[in-house]
């Protein structure tokens, strides 16, 4: 997995250092200082979805993590966000790093559970978005009928993935197979404890489905308006390049855009799968590369402020839980 990751980033790079080069670096530094002023409040916006969804994971925590100040979950949401975005570990480093900064001081179990569950709600809200979105506007949009059913298809499999990962969490079945290995292997420490601590996170995760139904939805809820929050910027990028256009077309840019990063998320920093796609997306409702790659480079921007917030609300958070040795300890738990 880890050369995996690796060989995705060097090519991501490449394709990155490709794109500038073909576009031209002057291009498109002239187009972003257009931009002016106008990227603060682009870069906000990151921010404020960010909000909206840790609104949605709320509610996906149980017992005293429910209780958590809003500042503190933001904060330790950003720490995830962080180490999803920079590091290779195909956007689950930053969900164990959750998990262990919430379990360092409360229930270890709860916390693994209610990063589950957002997870899964946060991919469906994710997919429902790009469908709907595609249903409302996307049908206008000229496409290659070879890149529609890749799309298509890519995003079927998706999708039946996280059917089947919210029914292993829905029934305690994510922990059958280490469980079946500890029984055939007593003696071996690691596999016991590791099939005790999974055991108790399907006791919680079945706990949660069957409680809290309502609770699943107002996450999934919440996860969809952190979603369409990108219109408004996408609308904003435009108008301060001067570019004329209706908020059903901000709209169906960010449909596409937010599909594509639905099937590239393996790719670690987005390396020229996000600038790639931002082009392809511009390109669809009417504009040049040169837009595209401008568009695609001011999302880069905003997750690397955001990203940058994470790396620091870790360090924070890391030192207040025993010099961050505990922590440490509470990830490799988790791992």
């Amino acid at each position: 997995m880890k050369k995996l990751q690796a060989m995705l980033l060097v090519l991501g790079l490449g394709f990155l250092a490709y794109l500038v080069w073909r576009i031209g670096a002057r291009e498109l530094w002239n187009e972003l200082a257009s931009l002016g002023w106008g990227l603060v409040p682009f870069i906000l916006s990151e921010g404020v979805a960010e909000m909206i969804h840790t609104a949605g994971w709320r509610h996906c925590l149980s017992g005293s993590h429910r209780s958590l100040p809003f500042v503190l979950l933001f904060r330790i949401r950003m720490a995830g966000y962080a180490i999803n975005y920079l590091t290779p570990t195909a956007a689950m480093g930053g969900e164990v790093t959750k998990a262990a900064l919430l379990a360092s001081n409360h229930r270890g179990p709860e916390a693994v559970s209610g990063v589950l569950i957002d997870k899964v709600c946060f991919a469906f809200a994710h997919l429902v978005f790009v469908i709907g979105g595609s249903l409302l506007t996307l049908w206008r949009i000229q496409l290659p009928r070879a890149l529609w059913v890749a799309m298509l298809v890519s995003s079927a499999l998706i999708g039946s993935g996280i059917v089947a990962f919210l029914l292993l969490q829905k029934y305690g079945k994510l922990g059958t197979l280490i469980r079946w290995l500890a029984a055939r292997n007593t003696r071996s420490r690691v596999l016991q404890k590791a099939a005790g601590n999974i055991t108790e996170v399907d006791k919680a995760l079945r706990l949660y489905y069957r409680t809290r139904p309502w609770d699943l939805a107002l996450a999934t809820c919440w996860h969809l308006v952190g979603d369409s929050v990108g219109i408004i910027p996408t609308w904003l990028f435009f108008s301060l390049l001067h570019r004329d256009v209706s908020p059903a077309v901000a709209a169906g840019t960010w449909f596409l855009s937010m599909w594509f990063d639905l099937l590239t998320f393996v790719v670690p920093l987005n390396l020229g799968t996000l600038e790639g796609s931002r082009i392809v997306a511009l390109k669809a409702v009417g504009y040049n590369a040169l837009l595209g790659m401008t568009y695609g480079v001011a999302l880069r921007l905003a997750q690397l402020f955001w990203s940058a917030f994470g790396l620091v609300s870790y360090s924070l958070l890391s030192s207040s839980v025993g010099g961050g040795g505990r922590l440490l300890s509470t990830e490799k738990a988790i791992r």
